[in-house]
């Protein structure tokens, strides 16, 4: 028995040198030359204000690209958003921002803005990003240039998480060297449908040829089940290595809490046999049962692996000023973490943007569960 979970902690200090491998393989790779500049709509369903609203909105009306629109879908007259949004129109008189009332017809809000956007964009290359995104003044030109390849279907991107009160720190400490490292592995382990909400740049008419976001309006994962079904269209996805910013206002291990078992439910029902699979990357607790096993050495190689694979893809993949600051609370973040995993192994109800939901096996949104309160705020999904 001791051989068998000595074998295991081996296999999870394995899975750190080839995160660490997936990292350095990102920072080499080459992007292609910037020479592809097809008109893009920017599509942004909103609601409410995220942390650093009008700086990351902004943000997208100074790039430096040749054509391109922003579109805002509102369900809510009385969004706090929509005098941010008018004030950036103020501002940018030349370039067209719409501001589009969006029903929310169908389960995900989300999508039923989308839905509705798709329909006022006037250029054949779409661009969905979270609200709350801020991105770099060659975003657009950096981010396209992967489509001129037929083959290409949908360009997504890393992102790095801005906080300033502790649990949010927790919450982009995890995102930098948990979450990001596991996405540069996905390839590698053979996943071809992933989808950061982050980023999603697709062409208009791949999404027709796949329903359209309404085939997507009763999943609460619909930037996985975008990437998913243009994948079967024979298409891939490309992970850009551009990377954006995104901010987190959590002020409660409470919140930060529900926030990150909210995220594991929606992949486990998205992806079941890769959640099953997460425990592997547990790197510092399989130090610790190294150790407790009587394998010093083992649990020694492990943890030294994971933070030499922690501090590649926070620091030098995202750039992640928190990860260099905060690094030596990785060990504290990874228990953390499992606990997370345990929590979203049940349940299926999640809280989303003010209500609550519950989930099918197949990542579909039931309905509200019978007598479920709703409350008046909720942190932004997870990308």
């Amino acid at each position: 028995m001791i051989n068998f979970i000595l074998l295991v902690c081996a296999f999870a200090g394995i899975y750190q040198v080839v995160a660490l491998i997936a990292c350095l393989r990102h920072l080499r790779r080459r992007e292609p030359a910037a020479a592809f500049t097809p008109p893009i709509s920017v599509l942004k369903p909103v609601r409410g204000l995220d942390p650093g609203f009008y700086e990351a909105i902004r943000s997208h009306a100074t790039q430096d690209y040749d054509e391109f629109e922003l579109l805002f879908g509102v369900s809510d007259p009385g969004d706090a958003a929509i005098p941010e949004i008018r004030r950036l129109q103020a501002e940018f008189p030349r370039i067209r921002i719409e501001l589009i009332h969006c029903p929310d017809a169908a389960p995900n809000p989300k999508v039923a803005k989308l839905t509705e956007l798709v329909k006022h964009a006037r250029f054949p290359v779409l661009l969905v990003n979270d609200s709350d995104i801020r991105v770099e003044k060659q975003y657009l030109r950096s981010i396209v240039q992967p489509l001129a390849e037929p083959a290409i279907g949908l360009v997504t991107c890393l992102y790095r998480v801005h906080a300033v009160v502790l649990p949010a720190k927790f919450e982009a400490l995890g995102v930098a060297t948990d979450f990001a490292p596991s996405t540069l592995v996905a390839p590698l382990a053979g996943v071809k449908e992933f989808g950061l909400g982050a980023t999603l740049l697709f062409r208009a008419e791949d999404l027709k040829r796949i329903g359209g976001y309404g085939a997507l309006a009763g999943y609460v994962a619909d930037d996985y089940q975008l990437a998913k079904r243009l994948c079967g269209l024979g298409l891939r996805v490309h992970l850009s290595k551009t990377v954006v910013e995104t901010s987190s206002d959590e002020a409660t291990w409470r919140g930060a809490w529900r926030h990150q078992v909210r995220w594991q439910r929606m992949i486990r029902v998205s992806r079941w046999d890769g959640y099953i699979g997460l425990p592997i990357t547990f790197a510092t607790l399989w130090s610790l049962v190294a150790a407790l096993s009587g394998a010093p050495v083992l649990a020694a190689a492990i943890l030294l692996a994971r933070l030499a694979m922690a501090l590649t893809s926070g620091v030098a993949v995202l750039r992640c000023p928190i990860t260099a600051r905060f690094w030596p609370l990785i060990p504290i973040r990874d228990l953390w973490g499992a606990g997370v995993w345990l929590g979203g192994l049940c349940g299926n109800t999640i809280l989303w943007r003010g209500a609550f939901l519950r989930l099918k096996r197949d990542g579909r949104i039931a309905s509200n569960p019978p007598g479920a309160a709703t409350e008046s705020a909720v942190s932004p999904s997870p990308r």
